[in-house]
């Protein structure tokens, strides 16, 4: 064998052992300088070594709260220079890291109104509520929470790594003359010890994970002591606010005691970051299942588009969305609220337009302590331009004040609504009902089997083949896809006509011939 064989050898060997790299994975997404990728950071930082940077410890330490601080990074508008001026205003507090993610030109950005106070934040709207969903009713002992029959709410601080502007519990959260010490935490505990129907404990605040880890590590093994504690989850921001606090050393500890869950809290796409995309997955790979809970907010993300944008972008971290929550009427969120109505328009445009496990469930916190409540038939009672009557799970009636004014989302200016999907069908049941018509042509196939590259298969048969889609019209629809080899289309009538239908117009099988079918596909 010759010396160029046996090199030519060497590198097909070596070509073979290379190791793949999965480049769809977000985890592992690499920046222009071959480096893992990271968000952007604020000039003000730009001298931060990234040891620090990453430190998570640096960046709870760093945050800032200061208006003179914040008007130095973003350029304030004058309600915004109210809103930080207020001397009653909930607890300001923001990561180097989130701050950073913020357009400081913009003022309508998503992420900097939920962070940034506005001075509208002090008035009072109808219905509002200092405990909205009547927490302290039902606490046994402080900080325990026992609403449903086998699970409990277990706050373990009232501390966070930044402040959301529509905070529950901005009746405590923030204010750190309120927090849990440990002498607390064992009360909670012994309460739960001595009752055995409970099964599920979730673990929130404040946030469980800016918990020292010597901390937050003996709550979870006091719960795990308890045999009758099946599941522990934990409600954390911490990943979308503080990434870095998502290190090896916290995912040792956690996986120690599953069954472990955990849910997120990610409101609008531009919050999945690399740095994100790396810690959730730092969690997965510890074994914790991830699900989403997001709350429908005013001027954030109240578009179909926007929320389909950030179901499928959790779904690529594996991300599981979970809940998508009506505003609660809470003090300082009166002008983040949306009608119910809203909330229904963006399920309507998610159900059947993306995957199932890419759709959340739609729920009103019942004001009060109802608990959460589906927006569905069965729960939903009635619905008028002023209030939201709702039925729980125990048959109690309540009601959900609507808004008296809603600005609606400026689909004009959002750059979500003009770069929608481009197939057909997608503005949900209003376009269908106004006629639009749904159908998928898979692009180049045309070309493709006219050369006779395709063989038909021995189950297709093209006098029954209508291709997928809602409100298909017959022979219409066979034309669309006569690539598929459905064949001359005026064959489906004995006189050679095609006939238009409307949606939900077409006639029903002839005799003999198969009815069972949905969107055109034989069952």
């Amino acid at each position: 064998m010759s010396e160029q064989e046996i090199r030519a050898g060497a590198a097909v060997q070596v070509t073979a052992e290379a190791p793949f790299v999965n480049l769809r994975d977000p985890a592992q997404a690499l920046g222009a300088d071959g480096k893992p990728a990271r968000s952007r950071r604020a000039p003000r930082w730009a001298d931060v070594p990234d040891e620090k940077w990453d430190d998570w410890r640096w960046q709870l330490s760093n945050r800032v709260n200061d208006l003179e601080e914040i008007e130095g990074i973003l350029e304030l508008t004058d309600e915004e220079r109210e809103g930080l001026s207020a001397p009653d205003k909930f607890r300001v507090d923001i990561t180097p890291y989130f701050l950073s993610l913020i357009d400081p030109k913009d003022p309508n950005d998503p992420l900097r109104r939920q962070v940034i106070p506005l001075g509208r934040e002090a008035q009072a709207f109808t219905g509002m509520m200092e405990d909205s969903l009547a927490e302290d009713r039902h606490s046994p002992v402080p900080g325990l929470v026992h609403r449903y029959p086998d699970r409990v709410l277990m706050l373990v601080t009232t501390q966070c790594a930044s402040y959301c502007r529509y905070c529950t519990r901005s009746r405590i959260v923030g204010d750190a003359s309120q927090n849990f010490n440990r002498k607390e935490h064992e009360a909670q505990l012994d309460y739960l010890r001595r009752t055995p129907q409970v099964r599920d404990v979730l673990i929130s605040g404040g946030d469980g994970l800016t918990l020292a880890p010597r901390l937050l590590e003996s709550i979870l093994r006091g719960l795990r002591e308890i045999p009758h504690i099946e599941i522990i989850r934990i409600g954390s921001r911490v990943p979308v606010f503080l990434p870095q606090r998502v290190d090896d050393e916290l995912c040792a500890m956690l996986e120690k005691y599953h069954p472990l869950w955990i849910n997120l809290h990610f409101n609008h796409p531009d919050e999945i970051t690399p740095e994100v995309s790396r810690a959730v997955d730092k969690l997965t790979r510890a074994g914790l299942p991830v699900g989403n809970q997001s709350v429908l907010l005013a001027g954030v993300n109240d578009c179909v588009h926007i929320q389909r944008a950030l179901v499928h972008k959790l779904v690529e971290n594996r991300i599981r969305p979970y809940y998508l929550y009506q505003c609660d009427l809470v003090e300082g969120s009166g002008h983040f609220r949306t009608p119910v109505g809203k909330g229904l328009e963006i399920m309507e445009g998610l159900r059947g337009h993306t995957s199932g496990y890419a759709v959340p469930t739609y729920v009103i916190d019942a004001p009060g302590g109802g608990g959460k409540i589906p927006v569905m038939p069965n729960y939903l009672i009635s619905y008028s331009d002023h209030k939201v009557v709702l039925r729980n799970y125990e048959g109690h009636i309540t009601t959900y004040e609507e808004p008296p004014t809603y600005q609606r989302h400026d689909s004009a200016s959002c750059t979500y609504c003009q770069h929608e999907r481009p197939e057909p069908g997608q503005s949900g049941v209003l376009g269908l009902l106004e006629g639009e018509r749904m159908w998928i042509e898979p692009k180049g196939f045309a070309e493709i089997h006219s050369r006779g590259n395709i063989e038909q298969h021995r189950l297709q048969d093209p006098a029954k083949w209508v291709p997928y889609g809602v409100g298909a019209i017959e022979g219409r629809s066979r034309e669309a896809l006569s690539v598929l080899g459905a064949g001359d289309a005026s064959a489906a009538e004995p006189n050679g006509e095609k006939p238009e239908y409307g949606p939900g117009e077409e006639p029903r099988p002839r005799e003999g011939e198969p009815t069972g079918s949905a969107h055109g596909e034989l069952l």
